[in-house]
Order: C-alpha cells, then structure tokens, then sequence
C-alpha cells in the first residue's frame, strides 16, 4: 500500500458549493478514462430512448468508477473498499449494476468470480433485470457476455469470468475468492442473522487478490443504525473525518448533513432550499420538486411518518433527529459510551453498585441495570443486561431480526422454551456476584419494579440479600428524578454507559410525555418497541442517588476479595 489519504475534511463546504466528494487522489488516468469510457456507454434500460450513462448518469457516479478503477498501482487496488451511502431514488441499484457491468470488462484475471448481492430476492432480481438489460441493449455487448437466466449469472466468454446475482446469506461466499462484491442497501443487512460474519468472510475472501474490490451502497437505515451497518458507517465517517487514518483502504462517500444539523431541534433539514446538497442525482432519476409532496404528506401522517421519510430520502439517521417526544437524554447517550465498562469493570473501580431490574413478561424483555460509583472520579458507571423468552420473537416479529443481533452481541439472552427460567436465575446470580463482592449498600441495592417480581424477590432472598436491600421503585411520574437527573448526568459527563447497539436502540425508542409537570416515559408511549432495560436503568438511577455505602456486613474471605479485584472468572 502507498498510504493514500481518504480524509475529506471539507465535505461540508463542497456538498455546498457542488464539488466533488473525492479526495484528490494519484489515480492511474488512463485505466480511470478507459472504465468511465465504459460506464458511459451502457444504456438504461427501464428509460425511454435507452438513454447512455454517459447522457443520463451524474459526475458523482463517473468520480465513482474513477477511483475504483484509477487505484490499481503496481497491480494492487489501493481503493480496496468503497463506502457509498445516498438517498433514495439516486439510481443506486442501477448505478451498482453498471459498475458491476464495468467490473467485469475492466477485469484482467482469467475465470475470476465477481458477485453483486442484494438484501432480498427481490433487490437481487432488480439488479440482474438492469445489468441484462444494459447488455442487451448494445450489440457488442451481446456478443461478448452470455446470460444465464436460471441462476442469475453473467458469463465474459473472453476471459470466462463471471458477475452473479445473490442474496445475502453466508452460502454466497463460502468457500469464493471474489474480485470485486457490491452490497446492495447495507442497511437492510445490518439487522440480519449472521451479517457481520458474512462480512467477515466476503472480506476474507477477496484478500487473495490484490487487484479486489468491496463496494458497499446503503441508504440510511430508517430506524437506529445497528449491526454491521453502523460498524461500517461509523468507520466511513472516521476516515472521512480524518480521525482514522492507519491501515485505511476505504473510500467513504456520504450524501448526508453534519450532524449538528442532523440533531437541531428546529429541523433545518426540512427545508426544501438544501435538499438538493444530499441528492447528487437531482435533476435526472430524481428531483427535488418530487420530493416535497411526498415529505408533506408523511408530516401529516405523523412523527414516525416523517421520521422513516427523512431517513430514506434526505440521510437523516434516526437518534440523531430526535423526534419531539423523545427522551432529552438519547441526545447525549452517543456521546456517553465507553466499551470498555464490563460487569468486570464495574467490580474493579467501584466502591458501591445499585441493581435496577423491570420487565420480565412472556411478551416483554427482562432488563437489568447495575449502576457503579467510579471510586476515584465518582462517575455513575451504567452497565445493562436482558433476557427474552422465544415468545417475543413470535409475537413481535418486526422486532425479531434486531433482538436476534443483540443476541449475537450477548447483550441480550433469548430462554428457550425447555429453560424459561433461566432469566431469572442469571439475573440473580449477577445480583448475588455484586453482593459478595461487598458491593451492594445494606439499604435500597435493588429496585424493582413492583408488579410481578414475587419470584425474582424469593430468588434474591434465597441468595442472601435482605428485604432492606429489596425495594419496590414506584413507577409513571415517580421516576421524574430519575429521567431528568440521568439525561443530566450524562450531558456534563458523568454518567457513563457500555455503549451496546441494544441499548443504543431501547433508548431510541423511549418516547416522553408530560404528566402534570413530571416528565414520564411509559411502555405504553413507546408501543410496542422495547424500554425495559432504560426503566432498569432508572430504578438503578433512583437508588444510587441515594448517596449509599456499601454494605458493612462482615469481612470478605479471600475467594470474594479475588472477585472484587476482578480476578475469578464470572
């Protein structure tokens, strides 16, 4: 690799002033002139006349294949990775089909395999019907490929390569050696079973051809981003801020606002003046003109309405707009992760811990709160847990793809049916750790929610806690405190949490209202989206800004004092 630098630091300024978001880079001009001389001639063929790209594609999309196939020095591609995130209606699918198009004419290696995956059969069949039709629309192109219908392959029968159509699921790459991937709408396989180790092994498989290519393009997602989708993104955004620069091989393009404008509360975004700065294909697939009824008659169906819009047409990623009756603490809780807070964590640098638990339900998540008191900098360290029964996934199956992933991360457990009561017993003998590491306050350890917690209360008795140590939080406008001191705490930098994608997602979904002058967050504001770890998260809240001690019942033996110094295993 020759260190080149895909930092745009300016982005901003150029989407402004319509400038190109490629970083000025050293590409080859003769192989980046020969793959936009093809790209141009391919013909769109769901458009009357069949027009050219080179007639109806944006320069965005030529900067595109510039970069792709201009970085090929000394046979390895230094753009090994292109993350290319726009709104609906830019021509996406189709802009991906004629790259994939290019690819496979650029391409030099004998019998190589490229491979176009989209996120449904649907989005799949979408992209083979427009790389087909580009082929059959030109009569050398007709002669020179070959199209197998019946599994969506396209075969070069000069270099007998090949360009398949899939859809995602790790049977796509196992055992392939691709090079060059396009994923299609990354942000539908974020919550996918598996995605993230799908990922792992397209990126493993490209990695023995240096020439290789993976082009990843998205929308936003219309809800919180999560799994591989907000890893990838996430990334794109360091490296196009200059704050990731070691071992970069990726291209970040990102049709979006700056997230000050993103999370104004006066919506600057809905001004129809800047939507044309976020659609670079403005004037061609799309115009902004198009877009203003549709954007007013989602205001009118409602928040959600509006929210699923802007994210699909103008980028705004959802959590960072927060909608008007959202929790005023989900505007700092992105900012308060910090990975690195594990129950283990907890142990080693808190003098006290209070325990808050809510939910529990056939169709509900059990969440669990441990909140610690840093030691030495006196910070309220958050650290959340929860379980599921497979009931969940049954009735709330919208819900089930994501609750699956958070599975995945271990974040969540979900009981089969043959162990339900295994939520609580984990719960439990978490809580029982805590109290022997000497950690638990002899008054007010764990809150609770009051309604159906008999079993949970037998359990943690059984364990060797007190009913001192056993409260009952009331709930609804009682938590006032609790809410407005959290988001507090986390605005000045004194609440900390593990930054896990489920609860990045459970405090997204919190939605407050006004009860008296109380400020309420409700399960049955938030319908059926999932809150309970945040209640957990308040219970604990209540109880640790109590100002409590830990417990002074007798001395830790050594097996415990090994525990609160981190040193046994869980």
């Amino acid at each position: 690799m020759t260190g080149w630098s895909f930092a745009v630091l300016d982005w901003w300024d150029r989407l402004q002033h319509g400038r190109t978001l490629l970083p000025n880079l050293p590409l080859d001009d003769r192989m980046a002139t020969q793959a936009v001389n093809i790209f141009n001639k391919l013909h769109l063929p769901d458009v009357p006349g069949c027009p050219t790209l080179g007639e109806a594609a944006g320069e965005w999309q030529r900067d595109m294949v510039r970069a792709i196939f201009g970085s090929l020095v000394d046979g390895e591609r230094q753009v090994g990775e292109v993350f290319w995130m726009v709104p609906k209606k830019n021509s996406k699918t189709t802009g991906g089909g004629a790259i994939s198009v290019t690819a496979l004419l650029m391409n030099q290696r004998p019998r190589a395999e490229l491979i176009y995956v989209g996120p449904t059969q649907e989005v799949a069949e979408v992209a083979f019907r427009q790389a087909v039709g580009m082929i059959e629309a030109d009569a050398f192109l007709r002669q020179r490929f070959h199209v197998r219908d019946h599994n969506k392959t396209i075969v070069d029968l000069v270099t007998k390569a090949q360009l398949k159509i899939k859809t995602f699921d790790l049977k796509v790459v196992t055992g392939s050696k691709p090079v060059f991937v396009l994923l299609d709408e990354l942000h539908l396989m974020g919550v996918m079973r598996a995605a993230s180790r799908i990922l792992a092994q397209i990126r493993g498989g490209l990695l023995p051809n240096p020439e290789s290519c993976l082009v990843m393009i998205t929308t936003q997602s219309d809800d919180a981003p999560t799994g591989v989708f907000r890893t990838e993104l996430e990334y794109a955004r360091g490296v196009r801020d200059g704050r990731i620069t070691e071992g970069v091989r990726m291209l970040p393009v990102l049709y979006e606002f700056p997230e000050t404008i993103q999370r104004d509360e006066q919506k600057p975004w809905a001004n129809p003046d800047l939507w044309h700065l976020v659609t670079p294909n403005n004037g061609r697939s799309i115009t902004v003109d198009r877009l203003i009824p549709q954007y007013t008659q989602a205001v009118e169906k409602g928040e959600e309405d509006e929210r699923i819009w802007a994210s699909q047409h103008l980028n705004i990623q959802v959590g960072m707009a927060r909608a008007g009756d959202q929790w005023a603490g989900a505007d700092y809780w992105m900012g308060a992760a910090d990975d690195s807070i594990t129950l283990e964590e907890i142990i080693k640098r808190c003098d006290v811990v209070t325990v808050g638990v809510d939910g529990g339900g056939l169709d509900d998540l059990l969440g669990l709160s441990v909140t610690g008191r840093d030691a030495i900098s006196r910070d309220w360290l958050f650290w959340f847990k929860a379980w599921c029964q497979k009931d969940v996934l049954k009735k709330r199956k919208k819900i089930a793809s994501r609750l699956e992933a958070f599975a995945a991360d271990c974040d969540l457990v979900i009981c089969d049916d043959d162990d339900m009561g295994r939520d609580f017993r984990e719960l439990v003998e978490i809580c029982e750790r805590l109290l022997l590491a000497g950690l638990c306050p002899d008054e007010d350890a764990i809150g609770l929610d009051p309604v159906g917690v008999a079993e949970i209360v037998d359990l943690l008795v059984q364990a060797g806690f007190t009913m001192d140590q056993i409260k009952a939080v009331p709930q609804g406008y009682r938590l006032n405190s609790a809410i407005k001191g959290f988001e507090r705490k986390l605005k000045d930098g004194t609440a900390w949490h593990n930054g896990s994608e489920m609860m990045n997602w459970v405090v997204g979904n919190a939605k407050a209202t006004l009860s008296g002058s109380a400020t309420v967050i409700t399960k049955q504001a938030s319908g059926t989206a999932k809150i309970d770890p945040l209640i957990a998260g308040f219970n604990s809240y209540q109880f640790m800004a109590r100002g409590p001690e830990p417990s002074t019942r007798g001395a830790m033996d050594d097996y415990f004092r090994s525990v609160r110094a981190g040193q046994a295993t869980s």
